[in-house]
């Protein structure tokens, strides 16, 4: 583990980063705070820092006060303060300032690396924590299976789209994409392959959109796609092409390589239009149904008064 030492003297800039290395740290040396200050904006700084009270160029107190008051790129930085000081009040200051634990030279070896042992201790527990809240977040933003967005958070981002598209006076695509006779592949092959081909699926819808579109998975095999700057015509088009790229390879279900095909029926959230989000997905839904009717593996856009 990399530690940050910002010492002014050079005599236990010597003999600190002799012990950090026999211990298996890895000593970053900083003879000021300025330079310490300048190693915590790299990109990977060290999370555990030895901190001297006295410092030229900025001392070990503003330095704390800049560390907690800063987004340091590495996330938690645990400050371990090293000073002469050893009344009540300096202890105070040093903590109040934002150091995690202070120790008073001159110090024991064995208490040093007690110290720094138990700074590790911390920084490896709220790496887990950030790791499972991170983990968290995935689980309720995305869908397991497909790695789309699921159905709660596509519809959180089409509405939040529309409400740009009025704002900005800019239409919004939607297509609603279904894939063609999937109960076959289940029922043929076993839902373990239909799994797959909505996997793959997914991973193919999502490999032809922009990085600003939005793709979810709306239900069953059902797709959401939000294309945002499309009107009608244009989404049409996007879908169409879409579906090329979905259809293009054969997919490998169970010992057989299958060509999936998928429906899909687009609509467009135009600015001037005052119509509800819930709307919007019925509109997009007829045209799904009418191209479910009309022999599937195709792209119908919504009409006011669609013809059968």
């Amino acid at each position: 583990m990399r530690v940050l030492l910002a010492e002014d003297s050079a005599v236990y800039r010597h003999l600190i980063s002799s012990h950090l290395k026999g211990w298996g740290f890895d000593p970053v040396i900083a003879k000021d705070g300025a330079e310490a200050w300048s190693v915590l904006q790299q990109p990977e700084p060290p999370t555990l820092v030895l901190l001297g009270w006295v410092l030229p160029e900025i001392d070990g107190l503003a330095l704390c006060r800049k560390i907690r008051e800063a987004e340091v790129p590495g996330g938690y930085t645990y400050t371990i303060m090293l000073t002469a000081k050893d009344s009540k009040n300096d202890l105070i200051k040093g903590m109040e300032a934002g150091a995690d634990d202070y120790l008073v030279k001159p110090f024991e070896p064995l208490e040093l690396r007690a110290r720094l042992l138990a700074g590790q201790r911390i920084l490896n527990l709220q790496r887990e924590l950030v790791e499972a809240r991170e983990s968290l977040r995935i689980t309720a933003t995305y869908d397991f299976l497909t790695r789309l967005l699921n159905r709660g958070e596509v519809l959180g981002l089409l509405e939040r789209e529309i409400s740009r598209c009025k704002r900005q006076s800019c239409p919004v695509g939607i297509v609603l994409a279904d894939i063609d006779h999937f109960k076959s592949i289940n029922d043929s092959f076993g839902h373990l392959a239909g799994d797959e081909v909505l996997r793959e699926v997914a991973k193919r819808l999502k490999s032809d959109l922009r990085v600003y579109d939005g793709a979810g998975r709306y239900g069953g095999e059902e797709f959401l796609l939000i294309l945002p700057g499309c009107d009608l015509a244009t989404t049409v088009r996007r879908a169409m092409e879409i579906g090329k790229v979905v259809s293009a390879e054969a997919i490998t279900v169970g010992e057989e390589s299958r060509r999936v095909t998928i429906s899909m029926g687009a609509t467009s959230a135009e600015y001037d239009r005052q119509v509800s989000m819930e709307a919007f997905l019925n509109e997009a839904d007829t045209a799904l149904y009418r191209a479910k009717a009309n022999g599937r593996n195709r792209v119908e856009g919504w009409t006011p008064h669609p013809s059968t």
